[in-house]
């Protein structure tokens, strides 16, 4: 099993795609221009501030709202290493897979740990936090196929013999 570690953001329940990256900026010629203004309703500073394999940590409902596209994709562009939720919306989590960005449901971890905490990802096994551990359900293989491809165009490319 893949192991990992990162610093983690908090977030809170609810954070729709119009928090994860606002109407205005979709206009942008690109996703890398685009995520500079991340989170930007709720945290201005938040885009510069994520570092490459930061986890962010939220509450319910994460991803709520229109089903754009790039929400998930300006996530990963900001190379973060995965989004762990209590619960996500379910075109929201969809989207992230064939983008390739890892989402995690977990229903207890956002509650004890705190901005800045590192944690420990063993995937399809466990979250490790503060002296604890928190079970995580695995993905199924197809979902982790995309995501190991690095998204479903990617996988389907794979798949198709079009890529090794």
């Amino acid at each position: 099993m893949e192991t990992f570690t990162g610093k983690i953001w908090t977030l809170g329940d609810d954070i729709d795609t119009d928090i994860i990256i606002p109407t205005e900026y979709l206009a942008l010629p690109t996703v890398d221009d685009m995520k500079q203004y991340a989170f930007s309703p709720l945290r201005p500073e938040l885009a510069a501030q994520i570092g490459d394999g930061d986890i962010i940590v939220a509450g319910k409902n994460f991803g709520c709202g229109s089903s754009r596209e790039q929400a998930p994709e300006i996530i990963k562009h900001l190379n973060v290493r995965c989004v762990i939720a209590k619960s996500f919306a379910r075109i929201f989590f969809r989207n992230a897979i064939n983008n390739g960005l890892l989402l995690i449901e977990q229903p207890d971890l956002y509650d004890e740990v705190k901005e800045g905490d590192q944690i420990e990802v063993v995937l399809g096994e466990a979250i490790r936090a503060g002296g604890k551990t928190y079970p995580i359900h695995p993905l199924p293989k197809n979902l982790l196929e995309i995501l190991e491809a690095g998204g479903l165009v990617k996988a389907m490319q794979k798949r198709n013999g079009l890529i090794k």
